[in-house]
């Protein structure tokens, strides 16, 4: 195998005269520097373990109260009323063999004694703020205007929340995801599902739940509330599992989910230069991932929320099971994955110990670019079978671990994409799809994350689902768009700057040997993978009429807005209501994914009415289904929300082998409207004032539903908001660019409530 020849780092040949070994100096040299760069990584993790175990406090703490302790004792004040002699004491008169002198004695137990007050302080300090982080009657409260115990609140949030937090520093004070009470969650679900059953059928469903409620839930809340008690987090274990790892169709479409560029900015329009570039962003964050240096994401500044999900963001596979899936997640890569016109490639990312510079990193890509030799055929096929009879061994197990161990997948696409072309909004459509699922088989869907350079400069990501949510992928695209145009940069010729190494090993080509009996298994999956994307209709617009500027002068919430905006959209697109599913995070808890706002309420479906049939009384029912919305998403990140815990209890359930009709009916219901807001996490980072050009288009998702919408949206700055929309082809009730003509249409209608002018 060529790595195994590549590893040796010596010969040795056998004479008369003895053994001769012939030392790789070189070889040597590298294997040396890879161990020292090992042990600096346990080095730096296990001083960032015990800095994190001791927030809020600080090993400089410990110095100030040992300090002060000694100093007293010097005076002779006694601060521990007596503690300290005992301590002392008990201390052995012999140390290493030598007696210990009185005041040597003394130093000691008021050391100890200042340890002991301190581990105490640390405590107690974490406690309470473990404790304070339990209350969110905040939520409730108007923005931008607190009351004065919420203020109160969140002076002591500060007061025990310490100062400089690494990334995992408040995850031991997060508090645990409450079991909402089985009644309310089943008084919640019906209120949810009036407006959208008849009266037959709605009173059908309130029988099975309030039976469900007085027979069977109580005993499945006992399991659940049993493992609240012992695990970290009730949900999300077995949302990773069931939801996500036990699923079986496809990951194209069905559950990856894409980030694009900037919008209308391509900083240069050489394809290894950019690939150069923001390969070497992302190791920086990765860099930074690894010491912990990343602040954890606070609401208000204050609040820190749940950053567990970034673990797992680089060197992390999912592996295909017959029956389940498994998350493989190294604890350190040295290399990248990279495909190419049907030519795969393993290139490394250090030399000399040094990580590869972006100009270093675009010469390797260059000469995959340049690489004459024809294309390899193509990988596909029913992934866990085939994986297991033609990838268990030789050329290909040794290609595959090389995919699948690397820090993440990077594809040289042959496309161009972006604003292109006299019809710009179509080449946005086209934009998306070629992110979501390219040509099928030139995304490794896998991989944590997939980069995609295109062949004009254009990049893009596609994202794999069940290690993290979008936004902690959305955090690494913002440092990684920011760090590529602001901080690297490009010379006036387009090219990386930076110096050359020429002595770098080029990129080692990855070989597969595939039997005509494999090949037919793959050109088989390949057209079933074409088929679904064929079938994915995309329309990919901006909103520049007004943005979040103008809605905050209808005080009113710019979600709630948008949402209802979505409600009245599909209400003209389809002429009825459907269960509607917007993603909410609950990081407020420790490991903490998202929970489900049901958007479409009782209140919504008044307001779209009047909408449609009369102007009576709008805006009244607009501010009433508003603030229902606000109640909803708030319950959503309190952990008071409705479907992970009816998921958790139908989990229960299937453990226990009872059956309830309740459960089933509740998880067989289609969402006809799936959406979920891209939130700005870093803005600090972009200056749209001087840079106003400079703003991603955000990422959208594939239809969740086969008759149903799939929408994505970001409110970029003040005047602008980007849509995503996809649904099917094959579906006869929907179409994509029409729902993005309702969405502005029900927009602008909203608007004119207020009757507020445009920009």
């Amino acid at each position: 195998m060529a790595e195994a020849h590549q590893a040796v780092a010596f010969q040795f040949t056998v004479s008369p005269e003895g053994v001769d070994l012939r030392l790789s100096h070189a070889a040597l040299k590298q294997v040396y520097l890879a161990g020292l760069r090992s042990w600096k990584k346990k080095i730096t993790r296990l001083r960032n373990s015990l800095v994190t175990g001791m927030f809020p406090a600080s090993p400089a703490s410990w110095l100030v109260m040992a300090a002060a302790i000694l100093a007293s004792q010097a005076s002779r004040l006694d601060p521990s009323m007596g503690l300290i002699g005992k301590i002392t004491e008990h201390l052995p008169a012999r140390w290493g063999g030598a007696y210990l002198s009185e005041p040597a004695r003394a130093g000691l137990g008021a050391l100890a004694f200042a340890t002991l007050l301190w581990l105490g302080l640390v405590v107690t300090m974490r406690g309470a703020l473990r404790a304070l982080l339990c209350y969110h009657g905040w939520m409730g409260e108007e923005h931008g205007r607190p009351s004065h115990a919420t203020k109160c609140w969140l002076a002591l949030v500060k007061i025990f929340a310490g100062r400089r937090p690494m990334l995992y520093s408040y995850q031991a004070s997060l508090p645990r995801l409450p079991v909402p009470p089985i009644r309310d969650t089943v008084q919640r679900y019906l209120e949810s599902m009036r407006p959208l059953l008849s009266d037959s059928h709605f009173q059908h469903t309130a029988a099975l739940g309030r039976d469900f409620e007085h027979s069977l839930g109580p005993r499945l809340q006992w399991y659940l509330t049993l493992k609240s008690w012992w695990a970290t987090n009730y949900v999300s274990d077995w949302w990773e599992e069931y939801v996500y790892l036990r699923g079986r169709g496809p990951l194209m479409v069905n559950s990856n989910y894409y980030a694009m560029d900037f919008l209308y900015v391509t900083p240069t329009p050489l394809q290894a230069a950019r690939a150069g570039n923001v390969v070497h962003a992302l190791l920086l964050y990765r860099r930074l991932l690894n010491r912990e240096q990343i602040k954890p994401l606070m609401i208000q500044g204050t609040l820190p929320m749940c950053s567990a999900q970034y673990e797992r963001m680089f060197n992390t596979t999912r592996v295909p099971g017959v029956e389940a899936d498994s998350l493989q997640h190294r604890q350190d890569s040295r290399h990248i994955a990279v495909f190419h016109a049907g030519r795969f490639f393993r290139v490394g990312l250090y030399h000399g110990g040094q990580l590869l510079g972006p100009r270093e990193l675009q010469a390797q890509f260059q000469r995959i670019l340049d690489d004459p030799v024809p294309p390899a055929p193509e990988r596909g096929g029913p992934w866990a079978r085939a994986r297991q009879t033609y990838f268990g061994s030789g050329r290909n197990q040794e290609s595959l671990r090389a995919v699948e161990r690397a820090a993440f997948f990077l594809t040289l696409d042959t496309t161009e994409q972006g604003l292109l072309g006299p019809e710009p909004g179509r080449a946005l459509d086209r934009y998306a799809k070629a992110l979501l699922h390219g040509q099928c088989h030139d995304r490794w869907f896998d991989k944590s994350f997939t980069l995609i350079v295109f062949r004009n400069g254009k990049i893009g990501l596609n994202a794999e689902h069940s290690w993290a949510d979008a936004p902690i992928m959305g955090h690494l695209w913002e440092y990684t768009l920011a760090t590529d145009v602001f901080q690297l940069g490009y010379g006036v010729d387009g090219h990386c700057k930076g110096e050359l190494d020429p002595s770098i090993p080029p990129p080692q080509k990855l070989q597969w040997e595939i039997p005509e009996e494999c090949r037919q298994v793959i050109q088989g999956s390949l057209r079933a993978a074409q088929a679904l994307a064929d079938d994915v209709d995309f329309h990919t617009f901006a909103f520049k009429d007004f943005g979040k500027g103008l809605i905050k002068k209808c005080r009113t919430s710019p979600d709630s807005f948008i949402q209802l905006a979505l409600q009245l959209a599909h209400f003209r697109d389809k002429g009825k209501f459907c269960l509607t599913y917007e993603a909410a995070m609950t990081r407020l808890f420790r490991e903490g994914r998202t929970e489900t706002v049901r958007s479409c309420s009782i209140e919504s479906c008044n307001f779209v009415r009047a909408m449609t049939d009369s102007a009576a009384q709008r805006l009244a029912l607009f501010r009433v289904a508003a603030a229902k919305h606000q109640t909803l998403y708030r319950r959503a990140m309190m952990g008071a929300g409705i479907d992970r815990h009816l998921f958790c209890l139908y989990v229960v359930s299937k453990y226990l082998g009872v059956d309830s009709p309740f459960l089933r009916e509740v998880l067989s219901e289609p969402w006809g409207l799936s959406t979920s807001q891209t939130p700005i996490q870093q803005l600090e980072l972009f200056d749209l004032k001087n840079h106003p050009d400079y703003i991603s288009c955000g990422g959208g998702f594939g239809p969740v539903d086969n008759n149903g919408y799939g929408v994505s949206y970001i409110i970029i700055g003040e005047d602008l908001i980007t849509f995503h929309v996809s649904c099917k082809f094959s579906s006869t009730e929907t179409d994509a660019h029409r729902f993005g003509a309702n969405i502005r249409t029900a927009l602008l209608d909203l608007r004119a409530l207020f009757n507020l002018p445009l920009k």
